[in-house]
């Protein structure tokens, strides 16, 4: 549940170990841009008590879409697929499947 602060949302409560100290951190969601200084510009002003130094994570989206063969290289060579290396995993034939002749 995203509970709504303005136009903000509060996504989640950290804790940060630093040496023996550990601290609660609170994630907040909002947008911006990055203007031709290259500083970030909010569009709101945060929803915090004065003066506060943050840590910040910018997401920028990517510029063009990825390519199929980036994707299928990627896909390829994912760790989150080594489960399907397993002989285990193959339990399909050629036998098993009728052949698909694309007529478009």
């Amino acid at each position: 549940m995203h509970p709504s602060v303005g136009s903000y949302r509060k996504e989640a409560c950290l804790l940060a170990a630093i040496g023996n100290i550990v601290l609660v951190m609170n994630a907040i969601e909002t947008t911006g841009v990055v203007d031709a200084q290259h500083q970030l510009r909010l569009d709101k002003p945060l929803p915090i008590a004065g003066q506060s130094r943050v840590r910040v994570i910018v997401l920028v989206p990517e510029e063009a879409d990825i390519s199929e063969a980036a994707w299928t290289k990627t896909a390829a060579t994912s760790p989150a697929f080594d489960f399907l290396k397993d002989a285990a995993e193959d339990i399909y034939t050629a036998a098993d499947g009728k052949p698909f002749h694309d007529q478009g």
